[in-house]
């Protein structure tokens, strides 16, 4: 059996601008509205979709491995946008940024509150 993730909702009060704004830090573009949906594509074919709600956000997580060229090109925007950023999930590190497993990773929020985690090594891949 293959079973691979094809897409996920992420909720927003604003779903354009959330949109507008994961695919400006990670260098993607926002799809063509789909319905109620507003859908940004990862590289590997699965698709965040945000959905507007006037409802509370309770913050989810979201990693996206990542390159070595990768994360330098979208450390530098988190950095131009000014955006806080940390090197751990519970935000103790502000500023730093990570070597767990022999690569780099950071942790920064997007406009709903959700943590948005890019890495260069999936957990327990190395050193």
């Amino acid at each position: 059996m293959t079973v691979q993730l094809n897409h996920t909702i992420v909720a927003a009060h604003d779903s354009h601008a959330s949109a507008r704004f994961l695919a400006g830090v990670l260098g993607l573009e926002v799809g063509p509205d789909y319905g109620p949906f507003v859908p940004v594509e990862i590289p590997n074919g699965v698709t965040l979709d945000y959905m507007e709600t006037t409802e509370t956000i309770t913050p989810q997580h979201y990693a996206f491995l990542v390159s070595e060229d990768d994360f330098d090109a979208i450390f530098a925007r988190i950095r131009e946008a000014g955006l806080t950023y940390w090197a751990d999930p519970h935000h103790h590190r502000p500023g730093e940024i990570n070597t767990n497993d022999g690569g780099r990773g950071t942790y920064f929020d997007d406009p709903d509150g959700h943590r948005l985690e890019i890495l260069t090594r999936p957990y327990g891949s190395g050193s």
